[in-house]
């Protein structure tokens, strides 16, 4: 894989000269103020509408995947919710990475996952990626992965213009699937609308699912004042096939051993914004409430209702000190998160959190960037499942970077710093007996390069996060009831070199890749030197359009992922897989007509498998082969 990063590196490198349009430069909003990415101390990914809507995606998910190369993992549910790890977290990604759509975060206090295919794709603007634990200092614990930010056009603040837009689509496992979103604009005022839903009977017996959602954003603005209300709301209705054995998997993968297993997920989201400048000043507010509700009707029925706050402020400020200028964000986030679990072994979990940070940018007249942060956080956790093993903790975050520039084109960027989670309710319920979980930490440091021409970006960075008392569920464990509980690990660490380039060669061809090599292994301990569970040594995604001829384009995606071990013994290995998708799009000015093909030599794979059992992988969750997408999109 090295070498195969290289000689991405250096196509990208050499072809930089081409004669092509050139690319527009990059802005982000992951500082939680928007920001030139070129001058950041850390590395973002950032996608836009347009190659969302290029791509085909279907969900956030299903974007992330194809187009960053970050490993997903089939999730129990239907409705293409995968479980997306950032930089090798295995099964306890979900709690070391931060989601926050439309500037609250809605990451759970549970191991139960954030649902992200309610979103509908068409009413995002930009999603973007931050690896690694400077998002502590951003947004809080757990973000030693990294944090994934979504922005919908409703939030992004861009002036838009009345219009709107359907979508239908049809296909394999009997797909049905609709979009719709409009927006009205007028004096000021703003209205947004979106609905979406899909239909399929899922690539596996007792695998179909429908789902549908729904959102509403009405806003004013003039030139120094914005203030909006936001409302969403998604559900999800589907089958439970459970996991097979290798010998079920190799005779069918379609097959399932839980034909009558369900599940019901409804999440509603409820909004206020606003956002003022005020000559070197700029203020924003966000506060949200939302609802989560679980019902999965199985031999072990199990349901849950959750409730959570969160309240945001924050500052912006920047001014010019003799030939220097300098940039400082500032702000506080207040959450609250209630579980509450019925019935007679019901449980209550609740939680409260506050931040306060800091982040300082110092620009020299030479264009040298050096950038300070620090997060002051506290927080208390308990659970009736475990009266006595609550948590009322304080810890920092920091971080310190610098970006230098190289040249008219480049510039080397690197930081260091500290990260850092919490034990969350479900895990200080299941414990050891006596034991009493420790704060996570990490020392993280990253090194990059990035390289920005009139036709091209790339970015190679290094990376290593050192942790200390990791906190995850160990199968061989000793637990309140045998073999399992959730322990602090003894050391561990991630580390490795990732490659993003995207290349625009002429007006026809615009080719990009994401590559990453990676170690997630134990350095001392029992399971010394093994591999984290989950965790695939090498992934890359390589893709490319090409406009056939004027309204005519091809599209075409490879994506890779090497060999992982499901268990932290290393007895047994998932195979690696490679898959590809096409997209053939001819558009009009109003209307465009797709076909696309996924998986297209119907490779039999896997991405979840929970242990070994005689040497082979077991509790495996099969994915779907070669499937069709028809589709057609009106704009107005």
């Amino acid at each position: 894989m090295p070498a195969f990063s290289l000689s991405v590196l250096a196509f990208a490198c050499c072809a930089a000269h081409a004669q092509g349009p050139s690319l527009p430069p990059v802005t982000v909003t992951a500082t939680r103020f928007p920001e030139d990415a070129s001058r950041l101390s850390f590395s973002v990914s950032v996608l836009t509408a347009d190659q969302l809507r290029d791509s085909g995606a279907v969900t956030v998910n299903d974007a992330l995947m194809k187009l960053l190369g970050v490993p997903g993992r089939l999730d129990f549910y239907g409705g293409g919710d995968y479980q997306l790890d950032l930089r090798g977290f295995g099964s306890t990604a979900g709690s070391n990475q931060i989601i926050i759509v439309d500037g609250v975060r809605i990451s759970e206090a549970d191991l139960g996952g954030t649902r992200l295919a309610g979103i509908s794709i068409d009413s995002v603007e930009t999603i973007e990626v931050v690896r690694g634990g400077t998002a502590s200092v951003l947004y809080g614990e757990g973000g030693t992965g990294g944090a994934i930010v979504i922005t919908t056009k409703a939030a992004s603040g861009k002036p838009r213009t009345s219009g709107g837009q359907g979508y239908l689509a049809m296909g394999s496992h009997s797909l049905l699937e609709g979009r719709s979103s409009a927006t009205f604009t007028k004096d000021g005022f703003s209205l947004d609308a979106a609905l979406n839903a899909r239909d399929t009977n899922g690539h596996r017996r007792n695998f179909a699912s429908s789902g549908e959602g729904r959102s509403l954003a009405a806003q004013w603005r003039n030139d120094w004042l914005r203030v909006g209300v936001r409302h969403a709301q998604d559900s999800l209705e589907t089958g439970l096939p459970g996991a097979l054995t290798t010998a079920q998997y190799n005779a069918d993968p379609t097959q399932t051993n839980r034909p009558d297993d369900r599940a019901r997920v409804d999440n509603q989201r409820n909004g206020v914004f606003a956002a003022a400048s005020f000559g070197d000043f700029q203020v924003s507010f966000d506060a949200g409430q939302r609802d989560k509700a679980l019902e999965s009707m199985t031999s072990f029925a199990y349901a849950y209702n959750i409730e959570a706050r969160n309240r945001s402020l924050r500052v912006h400020h920047s001014t010019s000190i003799g030939t220097f200028s300098n940039t400082v964000i500032t702000g506080i986030d207040d959450d609250a998160w209630t579980r509450v679990v019925p019935g007679a072994f019901g449980s209550t979990a609740e939680q409260e959190s506050r931040g306060v940070y800091v982040k300082d940018d110092l620009s020299t007249p030479w264009g040298t960037v050096v950038s300070l942060g620090l997060r002051r956080q506290s927080a208390t956790k308990t659970t009736t499942d475990a009266p006595t093993a609550g948590v009322d903790q304080r810890f920092n975050a920091w971080n310190v970077g610098l970006v230098q520039p190289i040249g008219k084109s480049g510039s080397a960027y690197g930081n260091v710093g500290r990260s850092f989670r919490f034990p969350n309710v479900d895990e200080i319920g299941f414990t050891a007996i006596g034991a009493t979980l420790q704060p996570q930490t990490s020392r993280d440091a990253e090194l990059g390069v990035r390289v920005n021409w009139a036709t091209g970006r790339t970015d190679v960075r290094l990376y290593r996060s050192a942790l200390r008392q990791e906190i995850g569920y160990d199968p061989a464990a000793p637990g309140p009831f045998g073999p399992g509980a959730n322990v602090n690990f003894d050391p561990t660490v991630r580390q490795g070199v990732e490659l993003e380039t995207r290349l625009q060669l002429n007006r026809d061809w615009l080719v990009w890749a994401n590559a990453a090599a990676r170690q997630a292994k134990f350095t001392a301990g029992a399971y010394d030197g093994n591999r984290i569970a989950l965790t695939p040594r090498y992934t890359a995604s390589v893709g490319a359009d090409w406009k056939v001829f004027a309204g005519h384009k091809l599209g075409a995606l490879v994506n890779t992922v090497s060999s992982q071990s499901p268990n932290f013994q290393n007895t047994c290995t998932m195979p690696a897989y490679t898959i590809g998708s096409l997209r053939y799009a001819f558009s009009t000015e109003q209307v465009e007509l797709g076909v696309g093909v996924n998986n297209v030599t119907d490779k039999k794979y896997y991405t979840q498998a929970y242990g070994c059992a005689g040497g082979v992988p077991t509790s495996i969750y099969p994915e779907a082969g070669r499937n069709v997408v028809l589709s057609v999109r009106v704009s107005l």
